[in-house]
């Protein structure tokens, strides 16, 4: 695993063979992290890695300047490994992981900031996908303009979705981009 840019661009990390995770591609991570760069100020944001994994887009986050990282992963042995890369980077004060389940996290965790950015990407064999966006806007701890990225594979469509702002696909990886500001449309009325 390596970072893409920023202030630990080109470090890398060997990821323990048992672990069962499907990272972002790195060739999927450096475009979406083009198109957050235009979309974002990663500079004193805050941030929330749900489903972190391996804790690839956490470091990524912090590399590119996020003031703080919440990592939220269930399994133990990939929480000690992301708090292990906080302690090579010295981000320990940074990057702050959870060891629980997502969406437990997002329905009754009473102690979240609020956050600028969310980047969700659960195991694509996860049934309630779907249900990530509402349950991410409806957890009340969004900034005004937060944005919301879910990763996901190519059989679901948010593009229907009220908060829905932009889809982008990089080989087998899908995201999808919501925000919390939904544009309002006027009615004309016809005299």
């Amino acid at each position: 695993m390596r970072i893409i840019g920023g202030k630990y661009k080109r470090r890398r990390f060997d990821v323990p063979k048992s672990f069962n995770a499907r990272p972002t591609t790195d060739f999927a991570k450096e475009n979406l992290f083009n198109v957050l760069a235009h979309l974002i100020d990663f500079e004193d944001a805050i941030a929330l890695d749900l489903f972190a994994g391996t804790g690839s887009i956490s470091v990524e986050l912090i590399s590119r300047g996020c003031k703080r990282v919440v990592a939220v992963e269930q399994r133990r042995e990939h929480a000690g490994f992301i708090r292990s890369l906080a302690r090579d980077l010295k981000e320990e004060d940074t990057l702050r992981v959870l060891q629980t389940d997502a969406f437990r996290y997002l329905r009754y965790e009473q102690s979240l900031p609020e956050f600028d950015f969310v980047f969700a990407d659960p195991p694509y064999k996860l049934t309630e996908i779907a249900e990530l966006p509402d349950l991410i806007l409806a957890s009340g701890r969004l900034k005004p303009n937060a944005l919301i990225v879910v990763e996901h594979p190519q059989n679901y469509r948010f593009d229907q979705h009220p908060h829905f702002l932009q889809h982008r696909e990089y080989g087998s990886v899908n995201f999808s981009f919501f925000t919390t500001e939904v544009e309002e449309t006027q009615d004309e009325e016809t005299v």
